[in-house]
């Protein structure tokens, strides 16, 4: 049956867009037994933006599953695809829609053992950037795994961070909202052009950074928006090749989510599944 990993929050009823697949087998031809990516799925739960690649080539559907998707659903989040880097028929889009994240780039990302924050790592790593990722020192070997420097929060982080990179972080994303996040950020780089946020977007304009999601109050473009789609299929081949990864969590039985959220409370990691 189709497993359900479309969000690390699981709601109070199950989510629109899952139900679809489980319940409903969707209007567009997906049915239990294929795979599929749920991408962009908005907070009102509506499965109208829901996107789905069907794969009938078993061996890499074989790969996929090796490489951290198990199940038939994969979570591919929208602030996450705002880093992917679409090199699609030669081209470069990295640098037209979000922090232009190269290989001599020096990446802070504050959350980084978060969904998002994971996704970031890996999608800069690709990229040949370097990467330092905040997060509780449980969760280093995750981020040394995804081949990031992990640095633990809380006082001292500037310091930490800057032994890490002498020579400076060249671009910031916050994952994690908080405000030693966000004055680290402006300390450790001064560029603000360069620091993006996706949950501190109400303060975004007064700042002077970049955001997306996180209370913006500026809507994402038609173009940033068709970059998005764009990078779907990026992160399918990435995914394939075992350049990218999610981590899984608790497997529970659908009618279990209430555990789910109490796992979630009590700070469990990875993507919770539910199962029909």
């Amino acid at each position: 049956g189709v497993q359900h990993h479309c969000t690390g929050r699981p709601a109070v009823a199950p989510h629109r867009a899952c139900h679809h697949i489980a319940r409903r087998q969707l209007s567009i031809g997906v049915l239990v037994g294929h795979e599929a990516v749920a991408g962009g799925v908005a907070q009102d739960d509506t499965e109208d933006h829901l996107a789905v690649d069907r794969r009938r080539d078993a061996e890499r559907g074989a790969r996929r599953r090796r490489h951290g998707v198990a199940g038939d659903v994969a979570d591919v989040g929208d602030p996450q695809l705002e880093l992917a880097a679409d090199r699609h028929a030669g081209r470069d889009r990295l640098g037209r829609n979000s922090l232009d994240i190269r290989a001599q780039d020096m990446l802070l990302i504050h959350g980084g053992s978060g969904a998002v924050g994971q996704a970031a790592v890996q999608f800069a790593v690709d990229r040949g950037a370097r990467v330092i990722a905040t997060a509780s020192p449980a969760n280093h070997p995750r981020l040394r795994q995804l081949n990031a420097m992990p640095v633990a929060y809380g006082p001292g982080l500037i310091e930490r961070v800057r032994e890490l990179a002498p020579f400076g972080v060249t671009a910031v994303l916050d994952a994690a909202g908080t405000d030693e996040a966000i004055q680290a950020s402006f300390e450790l780089l001064e560029d603000r052009s360069r620091i993006g946020t996706i949950v501190r977007g109400a303060d975004a304009p007064e700042w002077g950074i970049e955001a997306w999601s996180g209370g913006s109050p500026h809507p994402l473009t038609v173009q940033q928006m068709a970059w998005r789609r764009e990078a779907i299929p990026l992160t399918l081949e990435l995914l394939a090749t075992g350049r990218f990864n999610v981590e899984i969590g608790t497997r529970l039985p659908l009618a279990e989510f209430v555990q789910a959220h109490r796992l979630l409370d009590a700070g469990e990691g990875g993507k919770i599944i539910l199962l029909p």
